[in-house]
């Protein structure tokens, strides 16, 4: 849909080849994103480097992601939850997603705690937290508005092709 919040934000990721569609020619903008799918996102955007090595995610196949996994692994885009596992085919949430944004800029802590803003603040994991206050402090993210029209960081959900499409294009157009 031409007039949807994220039809710039999809165009935006096709043209610059960060996402491909689906078989059937469709994007699928709501659809869940996988930790695999993130993982290639941005390893299409550091320009596909070659990769030496193989990834040492126990819960890897040889699969389509492999390489994009590798690649975020030694470079620290991903290291894995805490049982070192890089769980492939698990939907991404909002913190796991920024989190690998954060790691892939190579970003530095924030100062000011721009989360406290949110009703939901307390909701985001520690280890996500550094993330997530860059991503508000830089713009990247603004919430997510509920029904009721409160404004939450919804850091738990999982994150859609439309919203890392967003995430992706404020960043490199910042």
């Amino acid at each position: 849909d031409a007039n949807a919040w994220y039809a710039e934000s999809v165009h935006f990721a096709l043209v610059n080849g960060l996402f491909v569609g689906f078989g059937d020619g469709t994007f699928r903008p709501e659809a869940a994103l996988s930790r695999a799918m993130v993982a290639t996102v941005l390893y299409r955007q550091a320009g596909s480097p070659a990769v030496t090595g193989t990834s040492t995610f126990p819960d890897l196949k040889d699969d389509w992601y492999a390489d994009a996994v590798a690649w975020a692994q030694e470079a620290k885009v991903v290291i894995g939850d805490d049982k070192g596992l890089f769980r492939p085919d698990d939907d991404v949430t909002r913190e796991e997603m920024v989190t690998m944004l954060y790691r892939f800029a190579k970003a530095e802590a924030v100062a000011e705690d721009k989360l406290a803003a949110f009703p939901d603040a307390a909701s985001v994991a520690d280890w996500a937290k550094d993330a997530m206050n860059w991503a508000v402090a830089t713009g990247l993210i603004n919430g997510v508005k509920a029904a009721d029209g409160t404004v939450t960081l919804d850091a738990q959900s999982g994150a859609t092709r439309a919203q890392i499409a967003t995430l992706l294009m404020r960043f490199l157009k910042g």
